[in-house]
């Protein structure tokens, strides 16, 4: 089963980046408030970027590598899409 990176644009404009095997179900418990404390406290919009890998392990490379990428970076790995 893949796992898959997202970045997802909050209202404030802020990002958040994680990680999941279930993007669906992953997305509605963010909406909801119960994913992280991040999107609960900034309130999310929509996901603007999506990566799959093969393992959990590469995956996790990936959010760590996009988690430390300057808000401009992030814009634009956003504008590259879904």
């Amino acid at each position: 089963m893949p796992y898959y990176v997202y970045m997802i644009l909050c209202q404030d404009n802020n990002f958040y980046t994680g990680y999941t095997k279930n993007l669906d179900s992953r997305m509605q418990l963010h909406m909801k408030g119960k994913a992280a404390r991040y999107t609960r406290m900034h309130k999310p919009q929509k996901i603007v970027y999506v990566e799959e890998f093969g393992s959990r392990a590469e995956a996790m490379k990936r959010e760590k590598r996009i988690k430390k990428l300057n808000h401009n970076q992030k814009r634009a790995l956003a504008k590259t899409g879904c």
